[in-house]
């Protein structure tokens, strides 16, 4: 960058047009500066100032130079700006892996903040198993990874909410009540762990299996068989928004006689966390839970 040196040297000799102040503005000694400008004259093969015991002249090359020079600083101070610009706001892509329940019900609300405050910011979503995006982590594929249930995670760690669970169905209002049903239960597939939680009440609750299970791929499928009243279903709150009419909700309660939560995390590695736009998305997260989004 010794070129911007030599250009704003240049400027301020135009603007002062006297060897001593502009030694005095660019803190040199008046024969440093003689010397650095002779040998700039050196390198333009021409004279740009002449000296006078009234101090310095441009010459028509000068005049050409300083211009070239001031265009030069001007640009340099348009980059700055620009840099400058990038530091403050939050530019790149956030790179996330959801699992598909809260990529379905949960995330939109984080992600329209998300793009409203940071409109220079890009994002990559894949949603799938909690399974699925732990392995995404731990292969340095995404940024965050929000996953349910407990995570076996060394780096940051941020719990984000836990919801209960429900039976849900149009007929039933009591559980013992899915022992006299003919229709079946309706389970979607999910993590292995979640399965045992849900297998586990029952076993508890009921000391025999389901009479008839239907297993549907999607939990969306699953709560849409159940609002039809082609089944019953336990889902957790976050699929129910309290919209839905004529649904008996029958929370599931565990040993001691306490709902059974599921938690939600947000996951990453330290590393990630330095780059401005994962920050920027796990403290509006941090706020959009503090505020109840949950």
């Amino acid at each position: 960058m010794s070129a911007l040196s030599e250009f704003h040297l240049l400027s301020v000799l135009a603007q002062e047009m006297n060897m001593r102040k502009a030694a005095e503005r660019l803190f040199v000694s008046q024969p440093a500066l003689s010397q650095r400008l002779q040998s700039i004259e050196k390198e333009w093969e021409t004279k740009l100032f002449v000296r006078s015991q009234k101090g310095l002249t441009l010459t028509p090359a000068g005049e050409l130079v300083i211009k070239f020079a001031n265009d030069v600083i001007a640009r340099e101070e348009k980059v700055k700006e620009s840099i400058g610009a990038l530091n403050s706001e939050v530019h790149g892509t956030l790179k996330l892996a959801v699992a598909s329940i809260v990529g379905q019900n949960w995330l939109p609300q984080v992600l329209k903040k998300y793009i409203s405050r940071y409109p220079q910011a890009k994002i990559s979503l894949m949603t799938g198993w909690s399974s699925e995006i732990s392995k995404s982590l731990y292969e340095d594929q995404v940024h965050i990874g929000i996953i349910r249930g407990t995570p076996d995670w060394k780096g940051v760690k941020i719990h984000l909410f836990k919801d209960s669970l429900y039976l849900v169905d149009k007929e039933i209002t009591r559980p013992e009540q899915v022992l006299e049903t003919d229709r079946p239960f309706i389970q979607f597939k999910s993590d292995s762990n979640y399965y045992q939680e849900i297998q586990d009440w029952w076993m508890r609750q009921f000391k025999t299996p389901p009479k008839r299970t239907v297993v549907v791929d999607q939990i969306e499928t699953c709560k849409q068989m159940a609002f039809n009243g082609i089944g019953y279903a336990i889902l957790p709150a976050i699929t129910l928004n309290g919209a839905e009419k004529d649904i008996f909700k029958i929370p599931l309660l565990d040993e001691d006689n306490e709902p059974i939560m599921r938690d939600t995390w947000l996951l990453g590695y330290e590393s990630a966390f330095q780059l401005k736009q994962v920050r920027a998305f796990a403290d509006l997260i941090k706020e959009h839970v503090e505020e109840g989004g949950n």
